[in-house]
């Protein structure tokens, strides 16, 4: 039996130019980091005793003979991918909701790989299973999803993400040392707004606006360094504004992205003492994430009672094999 552990990620700045129709001809690049809250992958080889080959078990459970009987596409392909031809049982659980912009479906897809790669004895490198991890969704299940998410849920930590060009998927850690990096967090509130959304249907409308959108996306990319250049400075009230300026740019890349609730529930945290935010993900629902100085905050959670407030913490290892028994479920 193998367990893996893949992190959920939040994103800062540079969303939407992590597009592969966008860093084919422009630069691309992100800021975003790894929290502390985890997909978590159990699969083994399922003994021969069952009427079934295979046993998939997430919101749904699948019993299947046959790989093309498969339902959720990441599971279908990723075996498909890896060729494994024996029966699996692979278990899905997560410590938040998905389809709710903190890049589940992607750390679902680098979990799983992660996973059997192990129940086949493999190890690969992390560089290998992000870029993996956006064959099996972009090439084989046809998402409409970037590369920023595969790249950092493989990875792990804080950091500074350029895509397209030569050096595609080059990865930096951001180095602004431990005290900034913990006064940064204790910056940061994350809500959950109570309902979730297909993000490959936004993200496909975002992607169409494209060749319109040129001057926002180029904006939104100069962010990228603004923030490193703040952080750097240590000027922890401008990273607030410029999330705010970058909510604005990106919610007019498509009308699917933010909603009257959402709208509502920003103006809502900026009375109370935010200084900016985003709404994490693609768009339509999730989380929204909330910069606030920490003697504001206790007025922000009481302005936003009707909202979860979710606790979290930067983590650095991305995914990981946490418990390893290899041979669980083979039969002689």
């Amino acid at each position: 039996m193998i367990i893996s552990r893949t992190p959920f990620r939040i994103s800062f700045f540079g969303g939407g130019t992590d597009y592969k129709p966008w860093f084919e001809e422009h630069k691309g690049a992100v800021l975003a980091t790894t929290i502390d809250k985890y997909c978590y992958i159990t699969c083994r080889y399922l003994p021969p005793f069952f009427n079934h080959k295979s046993r998939i078990v997430y919101s749904n459970i699948e019993l299947i003979n046959e790989i093309d009987e498969i339902d959720h596409p990441a599971v279908r392909e990723a075996l498909r991918f890896l060729k494994i031809q024996q029966g699996v049982e692979i278990h899905h659980d997560g410590d938040l909701p998905a389809r709710t912009g903190l890049g589940s479906s992607s750390s679902f897809t680098v979990g799983l790989l992660k996973s059997l790669y192990a129940l086949k004895g493999e190890m690969l490198t992390k560089e290998r299973l992000a870029k993996e991890a956006i064959i099996v969704e972009q090439d084989m299940c046809k998402d409409n999803v970037g590369c920023q998410d595969q790249t950092l849920a493989a990875h792990g930590g804080f950091n500074y993400i350029e895509f397209g060009g030569v050096n595609h998927l080059q990865i930096r850690k951001v180095t602004i040392g431990e005290e900034k990096n913990r006064n940064l967090q204790n910056h940061l509130m994350l809500f959950f707004t109570g309902f979730s959304r297909t993000a490959s249907k936004i993200a496909e409308q975002q992607i169409k606006n494209i060749p319109e959108k040129k001057k926002e996306l180029e904006t939104i990319h100069s962010m990228v360094e603004e923030a490193i250049k703040i952080l750097n400075r240590d000027d922890l009230m401008a990273f607030g504004r410029l999330l705010n300026e970058s909510w604005m740019l990106k919610r007019s890349l498509s009308d699917k992205i933010s909603t009257p609730i959402i709208d509502e529930m920003y103006d809502s945290a900026l009375k109370a003492g935010a200084v900016g935010g985003k709404l994490l993900g693609a768009g339509g629902g999730g989380f929204v994430l909330l910069f606030v100085p920490p003697e504001k905050q206790e007025d922000v959670k009481k302005k936003l009672k009707d909202f979860l407030l979710v606790p979290f913490k930067f983590e650095n290892l991305g995914s990981q094999v946490i418990f390893y028994q290899p041979n669980s479920g083979k039969v002689s």
